[in-house]
């Protein structure tokens, strides 16, 4: 979807106040339903169902009824609550041009109350090619319900924390300036993606400081997973900058061996192709006979120390927490197997074993005070036995049973009111008044009973 920056002059307090009440009611809802929005965005004399026609028309919004009557956030109104808090904090001022895309991400331009240009990353998660990808490999398992905002959200969060990191260690990665949401604003490289590179005056001093860079990145505990000829920027002085950096792992990491590898193999693909170049161990298969192999012609992850300053360590306290990054890590890896549908059931039959033991308890309490009036009603009859007549016992005997109605009502009313507590107020009470209100039996009596007495 067209990011329209446009439409922002036409937004007005109440309409961001509705975006943000279904943005918090995403937090627990897949779909927010009317009512909870209404709720949360406290509007006056029913704003909020007249805002959201109004955002519907923008598309900030999507309405979905195949459950319920719902709405759930869109992209393009994610995009206006980051752009907006954004600019609110003075950040930039202006929007302009796309200059980049890609499966994952846009890039604009943002302009500065200065005139300082500076990059905007929106982090789309969940395009269609992004989502062939994780159906091939399956990422996602036996998941079935998952948030792209959530994920994208998290992403710019780790870009963030990376980039900032990166940038404090003198490595060549733009300079991070703030981050709200799944939007990264950062300073405006002036280079051109290697891809789009067809010549070099110095190939081979380009090349070693590409793979220094890959192995410095090693050393200080980090693998970029990513290392190619589309994320590396260089300018007219043959200057590099690395970006995007939301899939960098430690070197600690199960596959970090296989990471670090591919990255070096890219390289390495990349200047054989496109600037003709030769290694040793190219020359070793084109000669015939046999050579010895230079063993430091290919740069090996058992060999790369890792420094004591590691950079994993620090990146926990930038920002992106060890619970951000476990979350990340299952819906990528696929290592969350659970659904939520599996969450919700195992907290219904808590709240029923709950609700079993607690209606348990309170029929153990009753029969108990029955059995002690019995007793006492027993105690009494032997006593008063003598005295009374054949007419005295069968009233006892009446008012007996009476008192056990009452005994079992009181019963159904205790039995009720603990599966009740037990749910939580899942399911409301009905009240006395609920009748009287929607105009059922109670007004349907009162007019009986009127034209009785009339007649």
């Amino acid at each position: 979807m067209k990011l329209d920056v446009n439409v922002l002059r036409y937004l007005s307090k109440d309409d961001f106040r509705v975006l943000t009440a279904v943005e918090m009611g995403m937090r627990n809802h897949e779909i927010v339903p009317c009512e909870l929005v209404d709720r949360i965005a406290g509007l006056k004399h029913g704003g909020t169902y007249k805002v959201l026609k109004n955002l519907l028309k923008y598309k900030l919004l999507h309405h979905d009824r195949s459950k319920y009557d719902g709405f759930r956030l869109t992209y393009l109104g994610y995009d206006f609550l980051a752009i907006k808090t954004l600019v609110n904090r003075g950040v930039f001022t202006g929007v302009g041009r796309q200059i980049g895309v890609g499966k994952e991400s846009d890039i604009f331009e943002v302009a500065q109350e200065d005139g300082t240009i500076l990059a905007m990353k929106l982090h789309r998660l969940g395009r269609t090619s992004f989502r062939a990808v994780k159906s091939k490999r399956d990422y996602l398992r036996h998941r079935s319900s998952f948030s792209w905002l959530y994920l994208s959200r998290l992403a710019a969060l780790k870009e963030f924390a990376f980039m900032k990191a990166l940038q404090e260690h003198d490595f060549p990665v733009p300079k991070a300036i703030d981050c709200n949401r799944h939007c990264v604003i950062m300073s405006l490289v002036q280079g051109y993606p290697m891809v789009q590179v067809k010549q070099l005056q110095n190939p081979e001093t380009v090349f070693e400081k590409i793979i220094g860079i890959v192995v410095r990145l090693a050393e200080h505990g980090l693998i970029h997973c990513d290392f190619n000829e589309f994320n590396i920027m260089i300018d007219d002085e043959e200057k590099l900058t690395m970006i995007d950096f939301p899939q960098m792992v430690s070197v600690s990491h199960q596959n970090a061996q296989m990471y670090f590898d591919r990255d070096i193999e890219c390289i390495f693909k990349f200047f054989r192709k496109r600037f003709n170049m030769t290694f040793q161990e190219d020359r070793d298969e084109a000669d015939e006979t046999e050579v010895e192999v230079d063993e430091n012609s290919r740069p090996s992850f058992y060999d790369i120390t890792k420094d004591a300053n590691a950079l994993d360590r620090e990146l926990e306290a930038s920002g992106f927490t060890k619970k951000e990054q476990n979350d990340l890590d299952k819906f990528i890896e696929g290592g969350m197997e659970k659904s939520e549908d599996s969450d919700e059931n195992e907290k219904s039959d808590d709240e029923e074993e709950t609700c079993e033991s607690n209606e348990e308890e309170n029929l153990n309490e009753m029969k108990s005070l029955k059995l002690q009036e019995k007793e006492q009603k027993s105690s009494d009859g032997v006593e008063e036995e003598a005295e009374l007549d054949d007419n005295e016992k069968g009233e006892s005997s009446g008012d007996e049973a009476g008192r056990d109605e009452e005994l079992d009502k009181k019963l159904g009313k205790q039995r009720r009111r603990a599966m009740a507590a037990a749910r939580g107020g899942r399911k409301s009470q009905s009240s006395r008044n609920t009748y009287k209100d929607k105009g059922g039996r109670s007004q349907n009596s009162k007019i009986h009973n009127n034209m009785s007495g009339g007649w």
